[in-house]
């Protein structure tokens, strides 16, 4: 366990900009633990997940708007979630730039669906410039408040490891049905 956190401090910052580049809820919370632990500095994880971010989203926006017969070939599988993409821009505007940060399963289908539309570049790139950096900072600031007890959780995963499984395949089911029952043709 101590070599695995001496190896996250030395590549932790690089993973997690990596990470966060295709959305990294995940390691920005790893990340927020970690310094709550004191193994990682929080502004310095908080930052480098708000540009990674940002570049990711801005990157998915670029390719869909300036390479969109390439970006469609490989979105003909997720044609219904891609309309739902669309239907939940033109039902909450602007606002669904912010409400994508936080929602998985619509993360990179939002700035893809909004790429493929008319919707100005600077535009999107200020509403995301806004929601990377609200995302970064209750994301991180709130697993590092949360810090002692995710560590409490993960004791207690430690101990009955059973656990874990159940309760990801209750998160994975519950995406799952959310988004068969929202894609559903009426």
């Amino acid at each position: 366990m101590e070599d695995m956190l001496t190896n996250l401090t030395t590549y932790g910052y690089i993973a997690l900009f990596i990470y966060s580049l295709g959305g990294g809820f995940v390691g920005l919370m790893a990340a927020g633990v970690l310094s709550f632990m004191g193994k990682l500095d929080l502004s310095t994880s908080i930052a480098i997940a708000f540009v990674a971010n940002f570049l990711g989203d801005t990157l998915l926006f670029y390719m869909s708007r300036y390479h969109k017969s390439d970006v469609l070939k490989y979105l003909k599988k997720h044609r219904r979630k891609l309309a739902l993409s669309h239907l939940l821009m033109r039902r909450h505007g602007n606002w669904i730039i912010f409400f994508q940060k936080f929602v998985y399963g619509i993360k990179t289908l939002i700035p893809l669906a909004i790429g493929i539309t008319k919707y100005s570049f600077a535009k999107f790139s200020i509403f995301n410039l806004a929601a990377s950096a609200l995302w970064a900072v209750v994301v991180g600031g709130g697993s590092y408040l949360a810090g002692q007890s995710i560590v409490n959780a993960f004791a207690v995963v430690s101990d009955k490891p059973y656990i874990a499984p159940i309760v990801l395949i209750s998160i994975a089911g519950a995406i799952w049905l959310y988004f068969s029952r929202a894609t559903i043709k009426r």
